[in-house]
């Protein structure tokens, strides 16, 4: 029996099966160094504006591109993510 496949875990139910990516984005979540963050319910202000002339930049230009990556996939399931994602992309 498949119990996670593709970022989807698989999880059997009285009902039928549950599918869900809440392992998936926690592994993305640990993987950025945001475990210990606080939840909001709006991820991203849409007046803000990002820039390259303000804050620091991140450090491993890799690692960023690859979660980034990961919340895009994340976002098919997850459209209230999707402008905040987008946003950083």
């Amino acid at each position: 029996m498949v119990h996670y496949f593709l970022g989807i875990e698989v999880k059997p139910t009285s009902m039928g099966i549950l599918l869900s990516q809440q392992k998936y984005a926690t592994d993305i979540i640990r993987r950025a160094g945001m475990s210990s963050c606080k939840p909001v319910d709006t991820p991203s202000s849409p007046s803000s504006a990002l820039t390259t002339l303000t804050g620091a930049p991140y450090s491993d230009s890799t690692k960023y591109r690859q979660i980034v990556g990961a919340l895009q996939y994340l976002t098919f399931t997850r459209p209230d993510i999707c402008y905040a994602v987008n946003k950083v992309c």
